[in-house]
């Protein structure tokens, strides 16, 4: 049976204190995470009260009033997030968003088969806090070509996706987890189901002295209306970005994590066909959790 999870509360600071107004969950992700096809509703269809046209998976933007976090009330099961992410990028991935979304391969080819330039400034704001090496883990870091200092030192990957990894990264083994100086889950908090969760997991992993690099996108919508909690009427679809995090629901949900922050980081980037803005965080294990 399958099983659909719905948010009853702010995913980042907890508070049930929420706005909602209807949306549609884009094809692509409804069809890869859910089995769902947008229909076609047709006048022989001989219907009353149902008026002709398409037909699409129906879901809600939820904000917290509180924080001002924004995100989809659909949470995806692990089940829902392996048919989503598996292959994440490759060929039958690719195939089958540009069925829905025509000129995504195209995209792909220009924007995602090179490391972004970003990074370099990235790792510019990083490194006075870590040695000349550092000893790196990834956390959803894809195919390692967008990691932290690749080729300057150690530098594990874990992803879902499966992909291979590029020269100078290889692939973690959690359970036998080993002393990083830094780790990184850059993109990815804006796809996960439970953030909050996967900030725990990683929690652990951190030595008194080890820094926790999560970077996330400064959403536009996000960005235009930095103090509005009644976003909910804008955000109309949702795609694989299922969370947009203000700075503060970001924080809140670190300290929920045992986590506390040194410093965070705005950065403009331009990757080509895409421009916007993407907001970092650095964090620590907090003292008195």
């Amino acid at each position: 049976m399958k099983v659909m999870e719905l948010a009853e509360e702010c995913i980042c600071c907890g508070d049930k204190d929420l706005t909602s107004s209807p949306a549609v969950l884009m094809p692509f992700v409804a069809s890869r995470a859910l089995g769902q096809q947008p229909l076609q509703i047709t006048a022989d269809w001989g219907l009353r009260d149902l008026q002709p046209g398409t037909a699409y998976t129906l879901c809600h933007s939820l904000q917290c009033r509180t924080c001002g976090a924004l995100f989809l009330d659909y949470r995806f099961t692990p089940e829902q997030m392996t048919s989503l992410y598996t292959g994440y990028r490759g060929a039958d991935y690719t195939r089958q968003r540009d069925h829905f979304e025509p000129g995504y391969a195209a995209t792909t080819a220009q924007d995602y088969v090179y490391r972004h330039a970003y990074i370099a400034e990235v790792e510019a704001w990083l490194k006075p806090r870590l040695r000349v090496a550092p000893r790196v883990l990834d956390w959803g870091g894809g195919d390692g070509r967008n990691t932290p200092f690749l080729g300057r030192g150690l530098v594990h990957v874990l992803d879902i996706s499966g992909a291979p990894l590029v020269q100078g990264a290889k692939h973690a083994s959690i359970p036998n987890a080993q002393s990083y100086d830094l780790l990184a889950c850059m993109q990815v908090l804006e796809h996960v189901a439970n953030p909050l969760a996967l900030l725990r997991e990683m929690t652990p992993l951190l030595s008194h002295d080890a820094l926790l690099y999560v970077e996330v996108p400064h959403e536009s919508l996000i960005r235009q209306h930095p103090a509005r909690k009644d976003l909910t009427p804008l955000k109309r679809h949702w795609h694989e970005h299922v969370n947009f995090f203000t700075a503060n629901s970001l924080q809140l949900l670190a300290a929920r994590a045992g986590l506390q922050v040194v410093d965070t980081l705005f950065l403009p980037v331009n990757n080509g066909t895409r421009q916007g803005e993407v907001m970092g965080m650095l964090l620590a294990k907090a003292e008195h959790p």
